[in-house]
C-alpha cells in the first residue's frame, strides 16, 4: 500500500485544501502537525526552498505547494476526479482556481485587514468586485464544477469557513446573502459536504487566533 503523509497545520486553509482533496479521493494518510515556530527537520528536509506547509510525502517523495499537491493527488490516486476529465473544462477549472487563490484572495485579505478611511473603503470595493465575479460564476450552480465538490471549490476553501471568522474578528463584513446570494448558497452547500464538515478546524480556536492577530495589529499602530 502506498505510504502517504501530510505535513501541515490544522488551522491553515492551505493544509485543509490538501486534506479535503485526500478525503474526496478516499486516500488514507498520516497527518503530522507542524509547529511553524519550531519547524521539524522533516519539513526543512522536504521543503528546503520555501520551508512552508503543506508538504505531501508519497512513498518517501515530497510534493510542495497546495495547488500543485491537489493536481498530484488527482493524478496519482484512484477515486472520484477532482479536476474535470475534459481538457477544456480542466483548463477553465485551473483558470478559476488561480483567480481565487491569487487575485481574489489577495483583495479579500487586504480588505479584511485595512482599517483606515479611504484606504479601507477602496480595499473593500476591490474585494466586492472580486467577490461579485465569483458570485456571478456560481449562478445556477451547486458547486463550481457542477453537482459535486471539485478542484475550484477546494481552491476557494478560505471563503466558506475562514472568511466569516476573520470578518467577526476584524469587524469588517464583506459577504452577505443580500450582496452575494449565489456565493452564500454555495458556502452552505460546501460546509455540509461530509469531506469538509467532518474535517474543519475548531471555530472557537480559530476565532481566538484571529482576535489575537487583530489585537496585536491594533497595538502595533
Amino acid at each position: 500500500m502506498a505510504q502517504v503523509k501530510l505535513l501541515g497545520v490544522g488551522g491553515s486553509s492551505y493544509s485543509r485544501r490538501v486534506e479535503w482533496a485526500l478525503k474526496v479521493k478516499g486516500v488514507k494518510y498520516e497527518y503530522m502537525e507542524e509547529d511553524l515556530q519550531n519547524k521539524s527537520p522533516l519539513l526543512l528536509e522536504f521543503n528546503p526552498i520555501h520551508k512552508k506547509i503543506p508538504v505531501l510525502i508519497h512513498n518517501g517523495k515530497p510534493i510542495c505547494e497546495s495547488m500543485v499537491i491537489l493536481e498530484y493527488i488527482d493524478e496519482a490516486f484512484e477515486g472520484p476526479s477532482i479536476l474535470p476529465k475534459d481538457p477544456y473544462e480542466r483548463a477553465i477549472a485551473r483558470f478559476w482556481a488561480k483567480f481565487l487563490d491569487g487575485k481574489c484572495l489577495e483583495a479579500v485579505g487586504k480588505a479584511l485587514w485595512s482599517k483606515f478611511g479611504e484606504e479601507e473603503e477602496k480595499s473593500k470595493q476591490e474585494a466586492y468586485e472580486m467577490l461579485k465575479i465569483v458570485d456571478n460564476e456560481l449562478k445556477d450552480k451547486k458547486f463550481f464544477g457542477g453537482d459535486k465538490i471539485g478542484f475550484v471549490d477546494v481552491a476557494a476553501n478560505y471563503i466558506p469557513f475562514w472568511l466569516e471568522i476573520v470578518e467577526e474578528a476584524t469587524g469588517v463584513v464583506l459577504v452577505t446573502s443580500e450582496n452575494f446570494p449565489n456565493l452564500c448558497a454555495w458556502r452552505d452547500e460546501y460546509l455540509n459536504c461530509s469531506e469538509v464538515k467532518e474535517n474543519l478546524p475548531d471555530r472557537d480556536t480559530m476565532l481566538g487566533f484571529f482576535k489575537a492577530k487583530v489585537l496585536a495589529a491594533t497595538l502595533a499602530k
